[in-house]
């Protein structure tokens, strides 16, 4: 059975079953998550532990091996599996069937079973062997915390400890630890050390937190669209510093100013917007972006911003480019303010 992340304390308070199953991008809730089974794990009496992660050539006949074996001390035995790249292939998809088979009933035996594994892509998902897990398993899902969520969750960690701050000095935060909660973890924690319960001033929060943003190429997009110069701004000096890849961030801003001069002329036309999204596959926090973004763009404004990517393309490849100069991330920086700028 699937139960919600923040429901999974009121389970583990009745009993625990054979198997559970954590799936997350974000390392931090997934740890926290198995760190509360462990526990719980360890209280009931599962004293022993075994490890096993399916990397590349991890024998599969080794999990139902571990599971079948007695401990030499009779003790309970809690059994982790890591699956860091979520995908176990067609011998691995197999033994995980058979291995959830194994693991029927209301509680734990024995043995206890941990698996965490990534996000699961969309195709990933309807496989027999996740349909298997998600059937036999308490299956966890933890989502991501996008960035229009962060200011409430860092509130609500400062809460947990008996500090708060007021909307600006959050937002502070926001800024400094985009894309890394386990560094914003770590600097919520190291408020709690610096300063006693009760509300931070935004002058506290600026002395104690480092910028430790980790910057995402496919969060541009998002920042473009919502119309946040600052942070696109922001966002591309990470990019920079990070070393990341000039092509593929070109490709990326090109393809928000493709797609929004596709669904600026059908608006224009008379093309409900929705159907338009759909038919492009939009969805996500893109999908709520997108409305201000096209009532704004501008079409001459955006084949222009088309023509002058190509002149980047050359400037990166270390040629002459007529309408740019010098510095390409500079180049890259106006063209998406094409899109960013209100």
């Amino acid at each position: 059975m699937q139960v919600r992340a923040d429901a999974l304390d009121a389970h583990l308070e009745k009993s625990l079953a054979p198997l559970y199953v954590i799936s997350s991008d974000e390392q931090l809730l997934l740890l926290e998550t198995a760190d509360r089974i462990r526990a719980k794990a360890r209280v009931a009496g599962f004293s022993e532990r075994e490890v096993l992660v399916a990397e590349r050539y991890f024998k599969w006949p080794e999990l139902l091996s571990v599971q079948q074996s007695m401990s030499l001390f009779g003790d309970r035995k809690l059994i982790e599996l890591r699956i860091p790249n979520g995908k176990p292939g067609k011998e691995g998809g197999q033994a995980l069937q058979d291995y959830a088979a194994g693991c029927s009933g209301n509680e734990a035996g024995d043995t206890l079973t941990l698996i965490t594994l990534p996000k699961l892509d969309w195709a990933t998902q309807k496989s027999a062997w996740v349909s298997a897990l998600q059937k036999q398993a308490v299956y966890v899902e933890i989502a991501n915390i996008e960035r229009h969520q962060l200011a409430s969750w860092i509130g609500q960690r400062l809460a947990a400890q008996g500090q708060s701050a007021d909307k600006q000095a959050l937002e502070f935060m926001v800024d400094r630890v985009e894309g890394n909660l386990l560094a914003a973890h770590q600097e919520i924690r190291k408020l709690a050390l610096l300063y006693p319960e009760g509300r931070l001033s935004l002058e506290q929060i600026q002395d104690a937190v480092l910028n430790v943003a980790r910057y995402d190429v496919f969060k541009l997009s998002e920042a473009m669209l919502s119309g946040d110069v600052s942070r696109v701004t922001r966002m591309l000096d990470g990019l920079k510093g990070e070393g990341e890849a000039l092509p593929l961030v070109l490709w990326a801003i090109s393809e928000e100013i493709r797609t929004l001069l596709k669904l600026k002329i059908g608006s224009d036309e008379g093309r409900p917007l929705a159907a338009m999204l759909k038919e492009y596959r939009i969805w996500g926090p893109r999908e709520r972006l997108m409305a201000p973004a096209v009532s704004r763009a501008n079409i001459a404004s955006l084949r222009g911003a088309l023509g002058k990517a190509a002149q980047v393309d050359r400037l990166i490849k270390g040629l002459r480019a007529k309408d740019f100069a010098g510095d390409a991330w500079d180049a890259l920086l106006q063209l998406a303010l094409v899109v960013a700028r209100k």
